[in-house]
């Protein structure tokens, strides 16, 4: 029957005139004339096998109707299985829940440091800054007078910050007459910027938390109100972060610079709003820098805007269309987003064609990052087992595949066809975008917590101190003391000084 289902064409001439009257009853007066949706609710509702008659009828109704049934009953199976309810396919995404449990693995053996293990607690601090002895003149049980000498003595450390206030200084500025330039001079307070009541350390630490950390307006004004004792208001603050990016967009320029040089680039891209309009954050990353830009654009004048000339090194990036716009010297595809394709499609196509495809594709990748690991083969055969790789990749290509999914697929194979063993012939560049969606996902949560930006100058403030922040952090500096640092020296020369380099004590 289910032969028949998928294979009969749909009834023409009288049958079919007879089949959609309006008041006409099909034989056996089973069915009406209804929609392919209503025809599935209403014979799926009777929760029992179709009849070859009404399997029959469903067929000549044509080919949608033929796969709502399909579709719904394959749902209510997997329900059933699973016990869990399949969202419809035209579900929104924001629409599904957000996390689902997964199922309790119930693992054997006790919980806790297993024999044998040495275990790890908190080193003991390199310094104590202050020493304290207690001792007691009373039983604290009966009152009883003690022994003025102590009898044993114990140690224990406890690491705590003391209770913070805000400090006041008041700077006395004295100028002094230059004969030569016939001008009154004045020293420079490198405290904090000119004009400004707010301390350098200060300004650097709430813009860490905002830009950095991800912590809303409105929870940083809380800190500093209820932990630091230091009533600010909103538009003050704004105020002075849009002075500290300004002074910092030198390292902005230069942070773009040092992606673009990387021996590789992951790039990756999300949702962001501006004033209520969707607009897109770009994330350029290598090892040792990450430079975001927010813009109206998704495609290829965005990407124009940032690469303005050929890439020397390697481009990661997932299979989003605009990324073929930009000249590199060569590309690498994403095999997780792969990976994910295959499983995603698992989810809905049982076909035995598509599960032959699905099994060689899956080996394949899978093949190849075991090959990745090469220190254990020798040259000779790692070349050889590479080769065969890329046959393998050409008799997926060629097999003519019936399967709708799997000729998508392949079509995308034939596309990206020298984009997706690139890892194999450059060493240190990784098969996934992996990188790429871990320097995203911060700016992720800051659009989460804070709704985004309410104008373009807030957009281009956003983008600037989350790239320092950001690219301070891989490079193993401590953020709030480097911009400290380099705002103090700025204060005092009139220039930023350049870049930090990695930390060599980057873990």
């Amino acid at each position: 029957m289910a032969e028949s289902l998928l294979t009969r064409e749909p009834r023409t001439d009288a049958a079919a005139r007879v089949l959609c009257a309006p008041t006409a009853q099909l034989q056996g007066g089973s069915l009406t004339k209804k929609s392919p949706e209503q025809l599935c609710q209403e014979l799926l509702a009777r929760k029992r096998s179709l009849s070859r008659q009404e399997a029959e009828e469903i067929c000549d109704r044509g080919r949608e109707a033929v796969v709502g049934v399909l579709v719904e009953a394959s749902a209510q199976l997997v329900e059933k299985v699973t016990g869990k309810k399949q969202p419809h396919p035209s579900t929104p995404s924001g629409m599904l829940p957000i996390y689902e449990k997964p199922p309790v693995v119930k693992r054997n053996g006790k919980p806790g440091r297993k024999q044998g293990h040495p275990g790890s607690r908190r080193a003991t601090p390199p310094e104590i800054t202050d020493r304290k002895e207690h001792i007691l003149a009373v039983c604290p049980d009966c009152g009883g007078k003690l022994s003025p000498e102590p009898c044993c003595r114990r140690k224990r450390i406890i690491e705590d910050i003391p209770e913070v206030a805000p400090t006041v200084t008041e700077h006395t500025i004295c100028g002094s007459y230059c004969g030569r330039c016939k001008k009154i001079v004045e020293p420079v307070v490198p405290d904090a910027l000119p004009g400004s009541t707010i301390g350098n350390h200060l300004l650097v630490l709430t813009a860490w938390l905002h830009y950095g950390v991800g912590m809303t307006l409105s929870q940083i004004l809380l800190l500093l109100n209820c932990h630091l004792r230091f009533p600010l208001s909103a538009g003050g603050l704004v105020q002075m972060w849009c002075r500290l990016q300004e002074v910092l967009y030198a390292w902005y320029e230069q942070i773009g610079e040092a992606v673009k040089a990387g021996g590789w680039v992951c790039a990756d891209e999300t949702g962001w709003r501006v004033s209520g309009i969707l607009h897109w954050l770009w994330c350029f990353t290598t090892s040792t820098a990450t430079y975001y830009m927010i813009d109206r654009s998704r495609g290829e004048p965005a990407l124009k805007k940032f690469f303005t000339e050929a890439l020397a090194g390697i481009l990661i990036t997932d299979f989003w269309g605009p990324y073929e716009h930009v000249i590199a010297a060569f590309k690498q595809k994403c095999f997780v987003h792969l990976l994910r394709e295959l499983k995603k499609v698992d989810l809905r196509n049982q076909s035995p064609d598509w599960a032959a495809f699905r099994k060689k594709l899956k080996r394949l990748l899978r093949d190849a990052l075991r090959l990745d690991k090469r220190d254990k083969l020798s040259a000779a055969e790692y070349s050889s087992r590479r080769a065969r790789l890329d046959s393998r990749l050409d008799e997926i290509i060629a097999t003519p595949w019936e399967d709708a999914d799997a000729k998508r697929l392949v079509k995308r194979l034939i596309k990206y066809r020298d984009e997706l063993f690139t890892f194999l012939d450059h060493e240190g560049v990784s098969a996934d975008n992996n990188h790429g969606e871990r320097e995203i996902r911060p700016a992720v949560i800051i659009r989460k917590n804070s709704l985004c930006n309410r104008s373009e100058k807030g957009a281009n403030m956003q983008a600037v101190m989350m790239s320092v922040y950001r690219t301070l952090r891989l490079r193993g500096l401590d953020p709030i003391a480097t911009v400290a640092q380099a705002l103090r020296q700025y204060i005092e020369t009139g220039k930023l000084p350049p870049l930090p380099p990695p930390s060599t004590l980057r873990g």
